[in-house]
């Protein structure tokens, strides 16, 4: 798919505009746009400058490529607010259509497994900003949990927490380990979620040391648990989750939204 996008070239001088491409499927744009459009006129909202179609493509741009508003306005010939205002609404409808916790976890029960682990999402923060820096990463950012299936889809993604917080709290606040343990559901877990108990397994600590059978433990279960890693990476080919520059309160909606529109682009 080929797009106009832009790049400035000093401070203060004019924006060059040139051509690129999205690398995502035609089809999911139009999905997109078909969700927008329904929920236009459902909501009977007024015109815009944008059709439905380049509306969904300036989102899945902004999202991808994590190009700024003022970039999508000009590349769109729309203002930087305007472009703000169009992404945002285009942001909620993906969003909404992503699973509950209870809902990802329908149709699995004792005999099945999956992979829980949390992922960064760096931020633009100054280290003044205590609740959001993190003494592990050395930096700013926003935690969030993610649950994977056996073959590296992600279930369910969590809300954004400031990665202060520790994984096992986070797991826990968020209802995983409960719901886990009520579907009997196996879960290989990095030494993060030690003292989890329910259904949570993890590591044994200084296995060089222990019986070779406690070696054989930790090849199986970091196995078990690489489709996790495979996840992340499918959820950080959406630049925006590789260094978010809006706010915090936003990258819930925005976690949301690419969560459902990687598994439209993979079930597609």
């Amino acid at each position: 798919m080929v797009i106009p996008l832009i790049t400035p070239a000093t401070e203060g001088a004019l924006l060059v505009l040139y051509r690129a491409t999205l690398d995502v499927p035609h089809e999911l744009v139009e999905h997109v746009a078909w969700l927008l459009y329904e929920q236009r006129r459902t909501r009977n909202t007024r015109w815009r400058k944008l059709g439905c179609f380049k509306q969904a493509l300036m989102a899945l741009v902004h999202l991808r490529k994590n190009e700024t508003f003022t970039q999508l306005g000009a590349g769109f010939g729309i203002s930087q607010a305007t472009a703000w205002r169009y992404v945002d609404e285009v942001l909620g409808v993906p969003a909404s259509w992503a699973p509950g916790l209870h809902e990802a976890l329908t149709g699995l029960g004792e005999g099945d497994h999956v992979i829980v682990d949390g992922t960064l999402i760096p931020i633009d923060r100054i280290r003044a900003d205590e609740p959001y820096y993190s003494q592990k990463h050395r930096k700013h950012g926003m935690n969030v949990q993610v649950i994977s299936a056996p073959n590296s889809a992600p279930l369910w993604l969590s809300r954004a927490t400031p990665d202060r917080t520790q994984a096992l709290t986070a797991a826990r606040a968020h209802g995983i380990v409960q719901a886990c343990l009520t579907r009997q559901i196996l879960v290989p877990a990095d030494r993060a979620y030690q003292g989890a108990g329910a259904t949570f397994r993890t590591p044994y600590y200084h296995h060089r040391e222990q019986p070779q059978h406690y070696q054989q433990f930790n090849r199986d279960h970091a196995r078990l648990r690489a489709p996790g890693e495979r996840a992340f990476a499918q959820l950080k080919s959406w630049r925006l989750l590789r260094r978010a520059r809006c706010s915090t309160r936003r990258i819930s909606t925005i976690v949301q939204a690419i969560h459902t529109l990687t598994n439209c682009d993979h079930s597609g």
